[in-house]
């Protein structure tokens, strides 16, 4: 049997300290020792303040350090973000404020071990801190993703992939969602987090994970031992069939899910959550390919008024398929993957997804060659 705790919660109320210690314990905070190393994972993807819904909330964090102060043990809040220095976006992410005085450690993820997460994989490498670790608490953004629909619990462990080693594991894994689907689970199994939280109390819908999403408040907070249940869980939560949710799939495939799950806690189902239209990166025969990628397919797109030229994009997409010039910048769409790292890295929010007309018009009469 698997507890999922789901609790109503507010960043600002005064118990929300008391709220995370209550799901600290019902997930099995009672296993930190003493002289411990703690490893808190939360979600740094970029420079951005709280009220962005980017990132998981410093006041999370500040509870869950104080938590495991209380145990005894040591923690460490290490995660390698997406843009961005470490530095900063523990200033503009409120961090470093909100721990002051606290007998933490902050540091980026720099080292990486070798481990094998198992077919068709191999060898990866992952954060050292990460394996090596006597305890790791995930502590994840409810948040839509652009190519996976969510980034939950478990996409939260691909953090533990360090710096550009991300986008080269994107490109590894092309356009087949499915493929990147299990390697963020089996990264998840390597990784082996003791408990996870996912703060949904200012989640992110529409087109996230980044600064194209919209913020929306859900007051919600679950945690569990199991982040396979938890993901599970929340996206009933939010109205979704979890079949819909790759990862989910594949934590199926793979025999990850409890028989048995006990959900704990008041929760309310949603009917009206914003998610990303996730259309199909592939369509007809090889031959029509190319025509299909440029015209049908969905496609990311710039709005150069709101583009600053920061590079961040062209630096960070896996297959080169972004140019610049003075004007803005431009993308191949026969080289594009279609992984959205732009649109998630995006400083601005100047990139969106988009769908050609073409694609709107014939889309009801072709069918994705997507499982």
């Amino acid at each position: 049997m698997v507890d999922v705790l789901f609790k109503n919660a507010s960043y600002v109320a005064a118990d929300l300290g008391s709220t995370i210690f209550e799901i600290m314990d019902g997930a099995g905070g009672a296993r930190i020792q003493p002289g411990t190393r703690v490893l808190i994972k939360p979600n740094l993807l970029m420079p951005a303040g709280p009220d962005r819904g980017i990132t998981t909330h410093p006041l999370i964090v500040k509870a869950v350090v104080a938590y495991v102060l209380e145990k005894g043990a040591k923690p460490v809040v290490a995660d390698s973000p997406g843009m961005g220095s470490f530095e900063k976006i523990l200033r503009k992410g409120g961090y470093l404020d909100a721990t002051s005085g606290m007998d933490v450690l902050f540091r980026p993820f720099r080292d990486s071990v070798s481990v094998d997460i198992g077919e068709p994989f191999g060898a990866i490498g992952l954060a050292r801190e990460a394996l090596q670790s006597d305890f790791v608490i995930n502590l994840a953004k409810l948040k839509t993703h652009a190519q996976m629909l969510l980034t939950l619990g478990v996409k939260n462990m691909f953090g533990c992939v360090i710096g550009l080693k991300k986008p080269e594991w994107h490109l590894k894994a092309g356009t087949d969602r499915a493929m990147f689907a299990r390697l963020l689970v089996q990264i998840c199994r390597a990784v082996d987090p003791d408990i996870t939280i996912v703060d949904g109390i200012m989640a992110l819908e529409g087109q996230g994970p980044g600064r194209s999403g919209t913020t929306r408040e859900l007051g919600l907070i679950a945690g569990s031992r199991n982040a396979y249940a938890l993901d599970m869980t929340l996206c009933k939560v939010l109205g979704l069939d979890p079949s819909e949710l790759q990862t989910h799939k594949a934590a199926k495939e793979l025999k990850l899910l409890p028989e048995n799950i006990n959900l704990s806690g008041r929760f309310h189902v949603l009917n009206d959550f914003v998610f990303p239209d996730i259309g199909p990166l592939t369509l007809g025969p090889k031959m029509l390919h190319g025509f299909m990628r440029r015209n049908i397919i969905q496609k990311p797109v710039v709005d150069n008024n709101a583009c600053k030229l920061c590079g961040e994009c062209w630096k960070y997409c896996p297959v080169k398929a972004i140019t610049h010039n003075i004007k803005g910048i431009r993308f191949n769409y026969d080289t594009c993957i279609r992984c959205y790292c732009c649109l998630e890295i995006c400083p601005y929010g100047a990139i969106q997804m988009k769908e050609p007309l073409l694609g709107k018009l014939v889309r009801p009469y072709i069918h994705s060659s997507e499982t």
